[in-house]
């Protein structure tokens, strides 16, 4: 933006910081500040000071490829406003409903950086059951919902994804390899839902699938997840054509 045409009362070196913001909060897989300069118009020092200022309030972060991202105050400010979000307000009744079906734990999950962020939670009636807290974040590889998001994510994004990953053995069942993985990310684009066998918690199952929005973009996903006991193989076969049913209608909304 010019600054002769800047409304009177503004501060452009926090308009710069906004934009420097918006720009990152639309890449998923970071950018450097040579990039952030030029993209912007702006010195590559001018760029560099606002960045550190940024990055010393936790508003970005640089990573190990020297690239920024949005940085965790974003996101915890984003949380503390979920109530006023579009997306969790509307699909909350649908949520609801599936819990009430399935008399399962129900999220929705959305991709923060590389990992599962969950922004919503319907809570299972069994006294046995998984805990897990809205606001917190999880592996995609060995999720169910993780690998419903990851599997129907943009392939630049995927490729970045690959790139960065160490493989965590969180369970005997977690997947540990690369071409497994890709594999694994192949059948769930080509059937429409992921399982996660008791990959990331012992004695946990879950069955997920995504949320586009009306331009076929993915947005998020919903998983249903409950003990192994409960959750058996047979009763996940089931529940998948349940769930896409359910995450198709959150679509059209």
């Amino acid at each position: 933006m010019n600054a002769d045409k800047l409304p009177k009362n503004t501060v452009q070196s926090l308009i710069r910081a906004i934009d420097i913001l918006d720009l990152l909060s639309s890449s998923k897989v970071g950018i450097n500040v040579t990039e952030i300069a030029a993209r912007l118009k702006l010195h590559k020092s001018t760029a560099y000071r606002l960045l550190s200022t940024l990055e010393y309030k936790n508003f970005v972060r640089k990573d190990k490829n020297k690239k920024y991202r949005i940085g965790k105050r974003v996101i915890e400010i984003g949380h503390q406003a979920l109530n006023n979000i579009d997306l969790r307000k509307e699909i909350r009744p649908l949520l609801q409903e599936l819990g009430e079906i399935t008399k399962e734990t129900v999220h929705l999950g959305i991709i923060d950086d590389f990992k599962v962020f969950y922004i919503d939670k319907v809570e299972t009636s069994h006294t046995i059951r998984m805990y897990s807290s809205i606001g917190k974040g999880g592996p995609l590889y060995c999720t169910g919902i993780g690998k419903a998001l990851l599997a129907f994510s943009e392939p630049e994004y995927i490729n970045q994804f690959f790139k960065q990953l160490d493989f965590v053995k969180y369970t005997d069942n977690t997947i540990l390899n690369e071409k497994e993985l890709k594999d694994e990310l192949d059948k769930i684009k080509k059937r429409g839902y992921a399982v996660d066998d008791m990959e990331h918690e012992d004695n946990i199952r879950c069955v997920a699938a995504p949320i586009f929005d009306y331009r076929g973009k993915l947005i998020a996903a919903v998983s249903i997840s409950a003990p192994a006991q409960r959750m058996t193989m047979e009763r996940i076969a089931k529940l998948s054509k349940l769930i896409i049913d359910y995450t198709q209608k959150m679509s059209k909304i």
